[in-house]
């Protein structure tokens, strides 16, 4: 469920307006990372009416990428000082624990519990995320200038999708973990513009750079299981997907004011079905009678819910999580603010908005605004709010011994990273010299 929006890059920000670099969702949205002119700062979305900044560093300027793994102290920073290097740091410790260096600016980085991927324009880097050893270097790949890719966050696989064509929307599923490709899929005529994989990476959503139909496929197989019209006015720039932990819900935002929400409704065992899945079998049984364009828009779901920001234009990030037990949809956009909306599962319709947090000057109250208040718009539970972590991360920001890369993927519950001797430090690529230079030979 990683997400990321970047409002500057190697070749520089996008305007003076712009207060941060980038702005990205850890893999299980508990977590919101910005890259800011003078550092980054990692935030805490375990409540609605609060946010709180657990992290602020200032160890590198004009970050444009930056990444953590899950709940985990692990994160990545690359800044446009030095747009070839990646950093590694153990932010609770407030340590480095290695740097890499590339043949060429990077563009996006992704992280799961097995892998950590970098991606250039032509090439991809996969490295062993236990001892940030390099297992493979894809070459050649077709030229992705906007470094689009996505990686299962499923422990138990490690699939990379990434543009297969330059000119068409094709997407090459790579299984990360066994080394080998997967499948190809036709998925789009123009080229792509976003990616996502499910929780579970048993499904992949795709865009392409027209933004009007949404569509999602099987993982491995690579068939088409649903297909959503996000409109049919104008095109747009999608620059974010994100699917429900549950996978029953996709959000799709783009460079209009309007963020779009996806039921994934298929029929039941029982032959029980929804309103539009019947409508769908309609529109199929009528198809052969009408112009292909045109059965093809009308086979196409519409939106289940919607938001409508308040501004349009600028680059957003969203995600779908479950906050205090429930459905929400958060919005982080350019200008610095986080909207978090209520989700209707059962009728969907406009999402209600419960808070607008300031990402910059949060402590100061008058840069936080509520909109109703969360009480008037949820019922809060009765419970003290559920701190959401997954099996193998610890809460606090991980090791407080020890500068190691923990193996999570084997644990059976939380684990608090305080052993130094369970795994040995990757201390031979602190200098980023040696074993942390990559080169292209």
């Amino acid at each position: 469920m990683e997400s990321a929006v970047g409002a500057s890059g190697p070749g520089g920000p996008d305007g003076p307006a712009v207060p941060f670099g980038c702005a990205s969702f850890n893999q299980d949205a508990t977590s919101l990372a910005l890259g800011t002119k003078t550092g980054y700062k990692l935030f805490s979305l375990t409540t609605v009416d609060k946010l709180d900044c657990i992290h602020e560093s200032a160890e590198a300027s004009d970050v444009y990428i930056v990444e953590r793994l899950f709940s985990s102290s692990l994160v990545v920073v690359v800044s446009t000082t030095s747009p070839q290097r990646m950093n590694i740091y153990h932010f609770k410790k407030g340590t480095e624990i290695c740097n890499y260096s590339y043949p060429n600016n990077i563009l996006a980085v992704k992280l799961n519990r097995h892998r950590l991927v970098v991606c250039l324009e032509e090439s991809i880097y996969i490295h062993n995320i236990k001892d940030m050893k390099l297992l493979k270097t894809l070459l050649n790949i077709p030229s992705n200038p906007s470094g689009l890719c996505a990686l299962s966050t499923n422990h138990s696989n490690s699939y990379l999708a990434y543009p297969g064509s330059a000119t068409m929307g094709e997407i090459l599923v790579y299984d990360a973990k066994n080394m080998s490709t997967v499948t190809m899929v036709p998925a789009h005529d123009s080229p792509l513009a976003a990616l996502c994989f499910n929780a579970s990476a048993t499904k992949l959503a795709s865009a392409s750079e027209r933004g009007t139909v949404i569509r999602v496929f099987s993982i491995p197989e690579g068939f088409r299981l649903f297909e959503f019209r996000r409109g049919m006015k104008r095109y747009v720039n999608i620059s974010s997907l994100s699917f429900s932990p549950d996978a029953q819900f996709l959000c799709a935002s783009s460079n209009t004011e309007t963020v779009h929400i996806f039921k994934l409704e298929q029929v039941g065992p029982s032959g029980d079905e929804t309103w539009s899945a019947y409508v769908g079998k309609m529109f199929t049984a009528a198809s052969s009678y009408l112009p292909v364009q045109v059965s093809g828009m009308m086979s196409q779901d519409r939106a289940f819910a919607t938001v409508h920001l308040v501004t349009s234009g600028q680059k957003n990030v969203c995600a779908l999580a479950m906050i205090q037990k429930h459905p929400r949809l958060l919005v982080a956009t350019a200008d610095g603010q986080l909207f978090i909306y209520n989700v209707n599962p059962q009728d969907g319709g406009e999402c209600i908005l419960a808070y607008n947090h300031r990402l910059f000057g949060v402590d100061d109250p008058m840069e936080a605004q509520a909109c109703p208040s969360y009480a008037a718009t949820v019922a809060l539970p009765a419970s003290s709010p559920i701190t959401a972590t997954l099996t193998g991360y610890s809460e606090d920001g991980g090791a407080k011994n020890g500068e190691v890369i923990p193996e999570h993927e084997l644990a059976d519950g939380p684990v608090c990273l305080d052993d130094e001797n369970e795994f040995p430090p990757i201390s031979w690529c602190r200098d980023g010299t040696e074993v942390g230079q990559l080169m292209r030979f």
